[in-house]
């Protein structure tokens, strides 16, 4: 975004500092939480496998295709208006969410919650870089990859002792309503918020200020929507053929969209000068392989360990609390080496897929607390790196551009491993959870090479 006057900074710029974050946190907590209260979904409202994997496909499907239309929408109304606005309806989706009576009706609600998600998300990133510079910008940006990092590998642990708490006889629906009190109590703190100038203060070509390229939007809606369904769907369905029509269609769906965001006919909404940056094409990359891992491993571990090993989920959490140690102790380290958590994630990973199946759960402990070593190393400088090269007017695009690759290779993850795992329960669940977990091992290589060739 680009600006005619300086930016006005509230006082203490610090205290903003957890107003900004706790959104991070608990938006990225529920793309993971969903799937450890699974089990107790299906068994309350029902579904087939193509239900199951919408729960959490369809909160990142809205949340990846509406980042791109929400960055411009921070430019022009201003970043910090979205922000409120859109915690506001994440607070409301995750009540709708929580009373949801059906499985059709969790859906909706879920690409609802998806959709305000994706307006705070490029917030989030223009507010930190507005409100920090030099060194302190680099640390509030680890922060934020801290707090990214931390809420993925928790959904487990927070869902699974929350479903088992059964607090109110809510049993499952407690995942989704924990954001009301915070979502309030977050709202109420948004006057620390730095303020930035918006709509037209903006440095935007005459004729298109305040514009907002709406076809464009769905254009890549449609085309990342297209790419999963495939994966969705075809377990249930045995697999037929004609399941891959959708990706075929999402071809000339995102080709029409780069066309239109080079054809100058509209204000863009992806702002292409950002991937001129140095290392952002190959961080986006790594970021998206990371949380292709790390969701895959959540559906893959949730479905297994209770639905086919028979685990409760407060036990099924309590295995994932070895992934939340691993980050932990990886992550509070200085430096914090990204090839050194590539290897770790990509070994912890590779081990776990000789380990399924084994009935030793202490192996699955050892694997995980590896695999977390990994992403606690990992997460916050493969993040910080990807926007280090980012000019401070394109925060906004690199914030959209972020989030979307982000919550794409979350998605993408997601149900890649779990159709592999769905596909293959005729076998038995052994073999079912190893096809998710080599899945799972592919990305985490993935990124090891992407690392690896960044050096």
């Amino acid at each position: 975004m680009l600006m005619s006057r300086p930016l006005t900074l509230r006082p203490r710029p610090w205290s903003a500092l957890p107003v900004i974050l706790v959104p991070v946190f608990v938006t990225t907590l529920d793309f993971f939480i969903a799937n450890v209260a699974m089990p107790s979904i299906r068994a309350d409202l029902g579904s087939g496998s193509a239900g199951t994997q919408l729960v959490t496909a369809a909160y990142g499907l809205a949340y990846a295709a509406g980042l791109l239309i929400s960055g411009r929408l921070g430019d022009v109304y201003g970043a910090r208006r979205m922000f409120v606005l859109g915690l506001a309806l994440f607070t409301l989706a995750s009540v709708l969410c929580g009373v949801a009576p059906s499985m059709p009706a969790l859906i909706a609600a879920r690409v609802l919650q998806g959709s305000a998600a994706a307006i705070l998300s490029p917030q989030v990133l223009t507010l930190l870089g507005a409100a920090y510079r030099g060194p302190d910008r680099k640390r509030a940006f680890g922060w934020y990859g801290t707090a990214t990092g931390l809420a993925g590998i928790s959904g487990q642990v927070i869902g699974g002792l929350l479903v088992s708490a059964d607090l109110g006889g809510l049993g499952w629906r407690a995942c989704f309503l924990l954001n009301l009190p915070i979502g309030v109590a977050t709202l109420a703190m948004t006057r620390l918020l730095p303020e930035l100038p918006s709509g037209p203060d903006s440095v935007l070509p005459s004729g298109r200020r305040g514009r907002v390229d709406v076809v464009g939007a769905a254009l890549v809606a449609g085309g990342l929507t297209a790419l999963v369904m495939p994966f969705v769907l075809g377990p249930e369905l045995g697999w037929p053929g004609w399941v891959w029509l959708p990706v075929v269609a999402a071809v000339p769906l995102l080709t029409a969209f780069g066309h239109r965001q080079r054809s100058g006919e509209v204000e863009p909404l992806l702002d292409l000068g950002v991937f001129l940056a140095p290392g952002f094409v190959a961080g986006l990359a790594g970021v998206a392989l990371l949380f292709a891992s790390s969701a895959g491993l959540s559906f893959v571990l949730a479905l297994y360990l209770q639905d086919g090993a028979g685990m409760s989920p407060v036990s099924a959490a309590a295995i994932f609390t070895s992934l939340n140690a691993g980050f932990f102790a990886a992550s509070l380290r200085a430096p914090r080496r990204p090839l050194t958590g590539a290897l770790l994630l990509a070994g912890g990973l590779c081990a776990l897929v000789v380990v399924i199946g084994s009935g030793l759960p202490y192996l699955l402990v050892g694997c995980l607390l590896v695999a977390g070593a990994g992403m606690g190393a990992l997460m916050s400088p493969l993040i910080a790196g990807t926007l280090a090269g980012v000019r401070p007017e394109r925060a906004g695009a690199a914030a959209g551009v972020l989030g979307t690759v982000q919550e794409a290779g979350g998605v993408l993850g997601g149900t890649v491993a779990g159709a592999a795992l769905l596909g293959s329960l005729d076998h038995g669940w052994d073999v079912a959870g190893r096809a998710g977990a080599v899945v799972v091992a592919v990305f985490a290589l993935g990124v090891l090479v992407v690392v690896a060739r960044r050096r």
